[in-house]
């Protein structure tokens, strides 16, 4: 029977699946139809532009004092030299957001992104081509490698910088590619809601899953602003002033809660297994168990209490319907 909906629908579920260190897809359901694309996209965008990462923005070469020089023994030019370092994958190793790595290297060899790993920085990049050099050349330069997020031009730069250093078009950004596809799903023989499937490819400064789960957390800083006018903070058991209820804080099974073997037995026979059943149920309801004794309902009420899901603490219509679509999931 068709039944008029009073808030829109919560999707439950997440599943993550590492394809590699370096990709991954993220798929949360079900949304309600609409839903899906309106949290994929700003999540996408959030994900390019505010992931953090970390980038060389300057280099000091001795014996070169700009970018259109010139180094005898070196193969590239200065200007083909930076544009190969833009493209190594430094990340810093300390909390440090920005430090100053020398390097000196004689030839003739290749130097590449494995060359330039040491106690100060990784480089994520180890097979990158830096430069060439022959016999005749000792190669010996200064990278300031610091952290970011976005994009920096190299004009911007450069105001930060001593006249010596040559500044570097800074790209922060660890996140390579973000698509997401929104997938028609079946609930409640309901054709009309919708999954949403995230694959997140990284460059290996960050793992996917750590970029989603701060661009996650970008989100959710951002539209903070509201509560300063408006209560804008998690569903909550009742009203704003307690403590936001997660689905995950619902489904404690019930033989986690250190009851009473007496207490635990009564319930167990009535088919309880998940705090979130108990947290369902009335004051009368509970009362009525079989077998449950005054003693029994105490010690209940008192665990439920101290948990801060008291009995009768009524939960709001869409946390309490997302509870029993859940719980009818784990039973079934």
């Amino acid at each position: 029977m068709k039944i008029f909906a009073d808030s829109p629908f919560l999707p439950t579920e997440v599943e993550i699946e590492a394809i590699s260190d370096t990709e991954a897809k993220i798929s949360a359901y079900p949304f309600e139809s609409g839903f899906a694309i309106t949290l994929a996209h700003p999540l996408r965008r959030l994900l390019l532009s505010s992931s953090v990462g970390f980038a060389p923005i300057a280099v000091k070469i001795e014996g070169a004092t700009h970018e259109f020089d010139s180094l005898r023994g070196m193969l590239e030019d200065i200007a083909i030299f930076i544009i190969n370092l833009k493209n190594i994958q430094f990340k810093i190793n300390s909390d440090e957001e920005r430090v100053e790595v020398e390097y000196s290297f004689d030839g003739p060899r290749e130097i590449k992104g494995s060359d330039l790993i040491n106690s100060e920085v990784e480089v994520v990049s180890p097979d990158a081509h830096l430069a060439t050099i022959n016999s005749d050349c000792n190669l010996t330069f200064t990278v300031v490698v610091q952290k970011g997020i976005g994009y920096m031009p190299s004009e911007d730069i450069r105001e930060m910088l001593s006249d010596d250093y040559i500044p570097i078009d800074a790209f922060f950004t660890p996140v390579k590619k973000v698509v997401y596809d929104i997938e028609k799903m079946l609930v409640e023989d309901n054709p009309n809601f919708e999954k949403a499937v995230f694959t997140v490819q990284t460059n290996g400064q960050i793992t996917p899953i750590t970029a989603f789960k701060e661009a996650v957390s970008v989100m959710y800083s951002q539209m903070s602003v509201f509560n300063k006018v408006f209560d804008l903070s998690k569903v909550t058991v009742s009203d704003a002033s307690e403590e936001p209820v997660e689905l995950k804080d619902l489904i404690v099974k019930i033989e986690d809660l250190n009851l009473s073997a007496r207490s635990f037995n009564s319930l167990d026979r009535a088919g309880l297994k998940f705090l979130g059943e108990l947290v369902l149920m009335s004051e009368v309801e509970v009362k009525n168990i079989k077998n449950l004794g005054k003693k029994s309902y105490d010690e209940i009420y008192d665990k439920l209490e101290s948990l801060t899901f008291p009995i009768e603490n009524t939960l709001p219509e869409n946390v309490a319907s997302a509870l029993r679509r859940k719980l009818e999931q784990l039973k079934a």
